[in-house]
């Protein structure tokens, strides 16, 4: 699709001819690379040759819809030209299009409805490391489908925190390339509340602890440069705390899977004004919040478990 030359100058970028390499030989492969290095947004780039469809599998909504836009933009073109999307209610695709971003969930559905993938060169799994159902049920459907109709069928697995050599060995001892990234270094101030706080229940919240974050967030502006993101574990406690920030020097920008992409683009858009980004565990690993200087986690995030009292999935 383009050169490796016109591409940014991400961390990446270097072992880019390592994968096309590892996958040409094996078929399948591991890349394991921080975040922030450009591997959910170079690496399908760089894959796609023409020659099929590149399908990028995520595991939200909210990191599809900015990952495909974050590829178009590389291109100077909208959505849904040569790089388009499918999520759950809402598809931006062509009969241009040559990468196309699916959740996981998506990419399930399709291999069931389609287990030959008619069309499609590669499927790259991205944040492997979130152990999904539908992540592992999509992998095991590719291995299956790399078996039995389609050894030319590439698959690459990606991670920041993968267990390469485990992914390795699921994939049929698949080569594994890393890429690096280099440090900085971090200070970190432990600010716990001044008074006791009563431990989550179910889904509820101390609010104590919402307003500790809240002002340990105005601290946070007040006494470092550069934008702040904050770690909570869902959208009620954003927008408890967002609403506590009022008035603060900064653009508040609650960022979920629950907001129209217009409101989650500008989360993702460096801006002239400083900025506090209200986030999910969504931009740990899946999204790169460009301007951070300031992290303040709440230390809690809502986590899928299985009830297997009603043999059902819940949040922890």
């Amino acid at each position: 699709m383009i050169t490796d030359g016109a591409l940014p100058d991400l961390p990446i970028r270097p072992v880019l001819p390592r994968v096309r390499s590892a996958l040409a030989g094996a078929g399948a492969a591991v890349l394991v690379a921080p975040p922030g290095t450009g591997k959910t947004t170079l690496v399908p780039l760089a894959l796609a040759e023409g020659t099929g469809r590149v399908v990028v599998a995520e595991p939200r909504r909210l990191a599809a819809r900015a990952a495909a836009r974050r590829m178009a933009s590389l291109l100077g073109e909208r959505v849904g030209d040569r790089v388009g999307y499918t999520v759950r209610g809402d598809k931006q695709t062509s009969r241009r299009t040559q990468v196309e971003v699916v959740t996981t969930g998506v990419l399930v559905r399709r291999l069931q409805r389609d287990p030959e993938l008619a069309g499609t060169a590669a499927v790259i799994l991205d944040e492997c490391h979130e152990r999904h159902l539908d992540t592992d049920l999509a992998l095991a459907f590719l291995i299956e489908v790399r078996a039995a109709l389609r050894p030319d069928l590439a698959v690459l697995a990606t991670s920041a925190t993968a267990d390469a050599e485990r992914l390795s060995e699921v994939l049929g001892d698949a080569p594994v390339v890393a890429a690096e990234s280099p440090l900085f270094p971090v200070e970190v101030r432990w600010t716990p509340p001044a008074g006791p706080i009563t431990p989550p229940l179910g889904l509820r919240v101390d609010p104590k602890l919402l307003d500790h974050v809240a002002a340990t967030t105005r601290r946070a502006l007040a006494e470092s440069p550069g934008d702040v993101l904050v770690f909570l574990p869902g959208a009620r406690e954003i927008d408890r705390v967002a609403g506590q920030l009022a008035g603060v020097e900064a653009d508040v920008i609650p960022l979920h899977g629950r907001q129209p992409g217009a409101v989650q683009d500008a989360a993702l858009r460096p801006a002239p004004r400083r900025r506090v980004v209200l986030a999910t565990a969504v931009a740990e690993s899946s999204l790169t919040v460009p301007g951070v200087r300031v992290v303040v986690d709440a230390g809690l995030s809502r986590v899928p478990r299985m009830d297997h009292a009603r043999g059902l999935g819940t949040l922890a």
